[in-house]
């Protein structure tokens, strides 16, 4: 079989590549972004962490910056990612579990308690709330002294792979469109340095889908934020160099390699050919990549630093930006301090030690690695292509274009493995005997009760009056057209919650529930 899905081909020749590309740093920028690539800058070491309360979370960042990671990256728990305060009834039993709960300005504050930001970069996982959670940063930042124009970092803000396959949305489509182009606005204004998006294909990955769709998909949402940028009145040479992406470090060692070369290629094609971006800054992709939680296993977890480090050096072959490598135990629960070390050390040795950071594009040239960029970027553009027929990425997730192709492709590689077609190491085949589990770490069940109480506190303390008249003028911007950053920034200062500010927001547009499909 040729398919790049379901096989390679045995043996590639010159006939099957695509003839030399441009240098690193030259347009498409195929081979890497900046011409020397890792010699100039490593990528950043920035390891996904956030549990229980913000006083915890700040331990284990302090923790890991001493270890030498270069970079935050903040994990929120699925109540802040819904814009739910912590005594909300909706929150019952999910506070701090799958990430940091954060609930208002003190809680940000106490979260970067003792760390400059004008010395770290930031990168926070959060999509609906992300313009909240933002300008929660930046009034640490103030409290802290720090200009905004000295942050830097990344906020994900991708609210279609969200609806197309995660889950973690708020308010309709429209206007969660309109808060993602004031956000592009806001930082082009006052936080110049930020990544105003990370359009991620990773959870689409995780939900299921093959690599093809996975850059098909991702730079079809990508296309759907840049048109409405551009509709907003948005200069696209002013707000295209601070987008960024979100890639899945999966299996298929030269697979991963290929698609991230041609997920590059397309999206600089991209960029100049169907909106007249010039700058170079504005054609190149830069990306996160975080290595596949969907294939770790909970059978014989230690086989999951070896599939963590292969995917790791794919995304360091394909040129990232940045790299999260996943911890061993994670198929379990939240990585424990010893996996999220033993996560790190992998990037480390392959940084310091392994030579692969000595020269830019290692593998360019080979037959295998240009056919299957070649062909990625075929199978890519063929399903964007489709995508512009149905009437772009927002129609497709709609209509559940999409979630069917990312389900389809879910339920037949499920299938391949139940048969055996597909071997998954530990799980069905080389099953050893019953195996003593690794520790598993325990997030601190009492979160829920001393965020209740903080909370109380907050709101017995601060100008009641005042956050009432702050929420007021939220609502009346999202029944208008002024940017909603500015009114929401305003609120948050004066201590209003994540939960009030994204109440107002629900009381003006309601809240999206996807159409059911039997």
């Amino acid at each position: 079989m040729d398919d790049v899905d379901s096989g390679l081909k045995p043996v590639y020749r010159a006939e099957d590549a695509s003839q030399s590309q441009p240098d690193p740093g030259e347009f498409p920028f195929t081979r890497g972004i900046y011409p020397t690539m890792y010699r100039g800058r490593l990528w950043t070491m920035r390891q996904y962490a956030g549990f229980a309360s913000a006083r915890e979370s700040n331990l284990r960042y302090k923790y890991l910056l001493a270890q030498g990671q270069q970079g935050l990256s903040v994990a929120f728990d699925l109540p802040t990612q819904l814009g739910l305060d912590s005594d909300d009834p909706r929150a019952e039993g999910e506070i701090g579990k799958v990430g940091v709960a954060i609930d208002s300005l003190e809680d940000m504050a106490t979260l970067f308690d003792g760390i400059p930001l004008d010395s770290v970069t930031t990168s926070m996982t959060i999509n609906a709330p992300a313009s909240v959670l933002l300008l929660l940063y930046e009034l640490v930042g103030e409290r802290q002294g720090v200009a905004p124009h000295k942050l830097g970092g990344t906020i994900q803000n991708d609210i279609l792979k969200e609806y197309a396959a995660r889950g973690t949305y708020i308010f309709p489509p429209k206007p969660s469109m309109r808060l993602i182009t004031d956000t592009f606005a806001y930082c082009h204004e006052r936080i110049p340095n930020w990544n105003t998006i990370s359009i991620s294909g990773y959870h689409i990955r995780e939900a299921g889908s093959t690599a093809a769709q996975e850059i098909a998909f991702t730079l079809a949402d990508g296309i759907a934020y840049v048109q409405a940028a551009v509709e907003a009145g948005l200069q696209v040479d002013d707000f295209a160099p601070r987008l960024s992406f979100f890639f899945n470090g999966h299996n298929g060692f030269l697979q991963e390699i290929a698609k991230y070369r041609a997920a590059r290629r397309m999206w600089a094609r991209i960029m100049r050919g169907r909106f007249g971006a010039q700058k170079p800054a504005a054609l190149m992709l830069r990306f996160h990549t975080q290595t596949a939680g969907s294939s770790l296993t909970a059978q014989q977890p230690l086989n999951n630093v070896v599939r963590t480090t292969l995917q790791a050096l794919a995304a360091v072959l394909g040129g990232t930006q940045s790299l999260h490598t996943n911890g061993f135990d994670e198929a379990l629960g939240l990585p424990t301090q010893e996996a999220a070390t033993l996560a790190l050390r992998t990037q480390q040795i392959i940084a310091y030690e392994s030579g692969l950071a000595e020269t830019a594009d290692p593998l360019a040239g080979s037959y295998a690695i240009e056919a299957l960029t070649d062909q990625l970027e075929h199978e890519a553009q063929a399903l964007i292509d489709q995508i512009d027929a149905i009437g772009g990425a927002v129609a497709a997730i709609e209509q559940g274009w999409m979630q069917g192709h990312i389900a389809d492709a879910a339920y037949q590689f499920q299938q391949q493995v139940e048969s055996g077609e597909q071997i998954v190491v530990g799980v069905n085949k080389f099953v050893s005997g019953k195996q003593a589990a690794p520790p598993v770490f325990a997030p601190n069940e009492a979160v829920a009760q001393e965020q209740a109480a903080t909370l109380a506190r907050i709101r017995a303390e601060r100008d009641g009056l005042a956050v009432a008249a702050a929420l007021d003028a939220v609502k009346a911007a999202a029944r208008g057209s002024d940017n909603l950053l500015h009114p929401m920034r305003a609120a948050l200062r004066q201590l209003a919650t994540v939960g009030e500010v994204c109440g107002a927001l629900r009381a003006e547009w309601g809240e999206y529930r996807p159409e059911v499909r039997l």
